[in-house]
């Protein structure tokens, strides 16, 4: 959700040849994005802000369709953790990927309206809503507009999300990637998708255990573009 500078690092390149690359760029993607379901379509994809179920409560500016877009360096590194969650028998749970900038302005609207309270219950009952700002949780720019930024968690092979002792997008401090307030089972599967994104390249934001970007291709420009269905 917050902002931060992505910094290169020395990671070898990733030789993962990336299906449907080029049909896809052809319809509009940001140029050199990739839609994910055709580099990981066995990862599942529950887009939290083209729906209601989300802490605005509502479909978020910017999202058209219920799809994962990132870029394609990223993606290719995603669909490497996909594999090595299927090895374990599991599989990715993505919530949000790509973000359009007018979707991060829209949160930031948000956050200013003091008068909706209406999802405080489910996304931030322990913190007020004033202070999301401050607590990092809600920033003006993001790297998720750059598509080297995905929200996920880990699921069992029938589509259970795995327990990681809060849920998706809880504004708390126990969804700090290293909180001990929730119980040892939820650290040992924060630990595992840790464990896994960060072989693979991704860094984790440590207010948020499901926060992680791809830091091996620099610092990349931010779009607007809004997302769509084929």
């Amino acid at each position: 959700m917050p902002s931060f500078t992505i910094r290169a690092t020395a990671a070898a390149s990733l030789a993962v040849t990336l299906p449907g690359f080029l049909p896809a760029f052809a319809q509009g993607l940001p140029a050199g994005f990739v839609r994910v379901v055709d580099v990981a379509p066995a990862a599942l994809q529950d887009v939290r802000y083209a729906g209601s179920n989300n802490f605005t409560g509502r479909p978020v500016p910017g999202y058209g369709a219920a799809e994962c877009w990132l870029d394609r360096r990223a993606a290719a590194a995603l669909a490497l953790v996909q594999a090595d969650a299927q090895a374990r028998g599991l599989k990715l749970i993505l919530w949000d990927c790509y973000r359009p900038q007018r979707a991060t302005d829209a949160f930031v609207r948000w956050a200013a309206d003091a008068a909706d309270q209406v999802m405080k219950a489910q996304f931030y009952p322990a913190v007020e809503k004033h202070t999301l700002f401050s607590g990092g949780y809600i920033g003006k720019f993001s790297a998720h507009s750059t598509g080297t930024t995905v929200d996920l968690g880990l699921a069992s092979a029938d589509g259970s999300v795995l327990d990681f002792g809060s849920p998706f997008d809880l504004f708390d401090p126990k969804s700090a990637t290293a909180s001990k307030a929730v119980p040892a089972a939820a650290q040992a599967n924060r630990n595992l998708l840790r464990s896994m994104m960060q072989g693979r390249g991704f860094q984790n934001y440590a207010r948020e255990w499901w926060h992680y970007t791809f830091t091996s291709v620099g610092k990349l420009p931010a779009w607007d573009i809004p997302i769509v269905s084929r």
